[in-house]
């Protein structure tokens, strides 16, 4: 089994962070999906997977206050910490594609990107499982995944696609989806990677 903290960081040892297949110099997609969540600028948000993305830097532009970060990899969030005006960001090495694993819960709006990582039926449950502990009654998150059509490995790993269908049956009723789009992600190598996003609210 594959030590997913050990292989991040080694990812991030021989990589800059703006060199990674899934770097984005503007995460549009993903401001657009929180900004129609309609929670106000004061609602508490994580990205979960965020590592050195800049989507909380485009937040705390526009005035979003309570911000955090959670990544597997402390030395991406270092890289983050020192590129970034940001609050320091969160990190733990203990099942971090969860979000319940930040102490700034609950939280109101959740980012998502690394949920194609869980290969095996017991993480994606307590994937589901911590979402629903952790998101309040209301509370929207946004998830962004490989695709049907997309990739089938991401950094030496396996990954699993999802459609909308596919998504819903992992989360269960608990879930309302709000909207789904598409988007082909131009890596910095210049290779197209087909992603979905999903917006969905929590119902209970």
């Amino acid at each position: 089994m594959t030590d997913r903290k050990k292989h991040w960081e080694q990812v991030y040892a021989n990589k800059s962070p703006l060199e990674v297949s899934w770097y984005q110099a503007e995460p549009r997609l993903s401001l657009e999906l929180i900004q129609r969540s309609g929670l106000g600028k004061d609602a508490p948000l994580i990205d979960v997977g965020g590592g050195a993305s800049l989507l909380v830097d485009r937040l705390q532009a526009q005035g979003y206050r309570r911000l955090a970060v959670l990544d597997i990899s402390a030395r991406h969030l270092r890289w983050h910490a020192s590129a970034s005006a940001h609050t320091p960001p969160i990190s733990s090495g203990t099942r971090p594609t969860s979000p319940g694993s930040a102490p700034r819960i609950p939280s109101a709006v959740a980012r998502s990107r690394r949920v194609h990582f869980l290969t095996a039926a017991e993480d994606r449950q307590h994937y589901v499982d911590v979402l629903r502990r952790t998101l309040v009654s209301g509370g929207h998150v946004v998830i962004a995944a490989f695709a049907p059509g997309g990739p089938t490995l991401c950094s030496g790993l396996e990954i699993v696609q999802y459609d909308a269908a596919k998504l819903m049956a992992e989360l269960g009723p608990n879930f309302h989806l709000e909207e789904q789009q598409t988007e082909t992600h131009l890596t910095p190598a210049g290779k197209e990677q087909r992603f979905g996003f999903f917006r969905l609210r929590r119902l209970d």
